[in-house]
């Protein structure tokens, strides 16, 4: 049977303080708590070994007892392979923390350990022999190895009984995706690999940059029976060169040129599913705004409902004059000065 030292285990001093011992235990739990690392085959025994130590020496009898047979472990291992073993009398019966206590286990109830570690028991051989454990006379038993009222059992063990693991779900998973404006217009789908299947899901029409499509089961397995999670997808929107998006509107440039800016007419404005003719009126200014009703995006909750498209007029001013037009401006010139004066 291994010594286990759990000042190592919690990288404390063997003077640490409780404070010291709480803050080591709480960093090291949150680290390798399963549920942080549910890839991680090895991180449930890790934790197991950090809430034992913590167990242990959180409890000034139970720390005053281990630091007691650590001057003799040596000894214990000498004796482990020699006939008869060492006397673990004066260390589980008689001296305080004997077999016969009940444990208090610190980081949660039994059960709650008990799940967490697929129905085994949280604490090793070691921490049993010195403090008594899940089998004759540990947690939930009472003396004799006899359950205690109300204890939940698995049917008749050597040695004691377990608890029965309670079904727990698993954990929610989120995968990102990535569409395109008109995707997102029109709506679109997904063909994802999950467990050696292939799966279509469905991205509703309006969705943006953090809409949320749950796929349901397929997250992390349960436990014990328990239901598997379910699988996010977020949604990021790629940017598009043609149009801003602002909620369920669209902005768009118009590029108008500067006689039909002046003297009005007609310019065409994109919009994601084609082109519009916009009406520009006589004396449409350089970055002058217009509405053009329901040519926005579907709204999430109600597709059927669009947002606006804002088009902003910008004038492309001529260039490369022949000396016709430049004759013909510097008239117009001439004449705008004169109708100031």
């Amino acid at each position: 049977m291994e010594y286990k030292d759990y000042y190592n285990t919690l990288g404390v001093d063997k003077d640490a303080d409780q404070d010291e011992i709480r803050r080591a235990f709480r960093r090291l739990a949150r680290q390798h708590h399963p549920d942080v690392n549910p890839e991680d085959p090895d991180a449930a025994e890790r934790f197991k070994e950090i809430n034992e130590a913590y167990e242990v020496l959180y409890d000034p009898e139970k720390r005053a007892k281990y630091d007691r047979l650590g001057a003799n472990w040596r000894r214990y291992e000498r004796a482990g392979a020699q006939p008869g073993g060492f006397d673990w009398g004066q260390w589980t019966s008689g001296a305080p923390g004997g077999g016969a206590q009940r444990v208090h286990v610190r980081h949660g109830t039994p059960e709650d350990l008990q799940d967490l570690f697929g129905g085994e028991s949280p604490f090793s051989d070691f921490f049993t022999q010195i403090f008594g454990g899940m089998g004759g006379g540990g947690v939930g038993t009472a003396p004799g190895g006899t359950p205690r009222s109300g204890a939940p059992r698995t049917g008749a063990q050597p040695g004691g009984f377990q608890y029965r693991a309670r079904p727990q779900q698993g954990r929610d998973l989120k995968q990102e995706v990535e569409i395109s404006l008109c995707e997102a217009y029109e709506g679109t789908t997904r063909i994802l690999e999950r467990n050696g299947r292939r799966l279509e899901v469905k991205i509703p029409a309006g969705a943006r940059t953090g809409t949320r499509v749950r796929v349901a089961g397929e997250g992390a397995p349960g436990a014990a029976g328990g239901e598997a999670g379910d699988l996010y997808l977020h949604v990021k929107l790629r940017p598009d060169p043609r149009f801003e998006r602002q909620g369920d509107n669209l902005r768009v440039r118009a590029p108008v040129d500067l006689y039909t800016a002046v003297l009005g007419g007609e310019a065409e404005v994109p919009t994601v599913t084609g082109t519009l003719m916009l009406t520009i009126p006589p004396g449409t200014q350089n970055g002058q705004v217009f509405r053009l009703q329901g040519q926005g995006m579907p709204e999430l909750r109600n597709p059927q409902e669009h947002g606006d498209l804002y088009a902003e007029v910008h004038v492309r001013l001529p260039t490369d004059l022949s000396p016709r037009e430049r004759e013909l401006f510097e008239q117009l010139r001439t004449i705008s000065g004169e109708g100031v004066q």
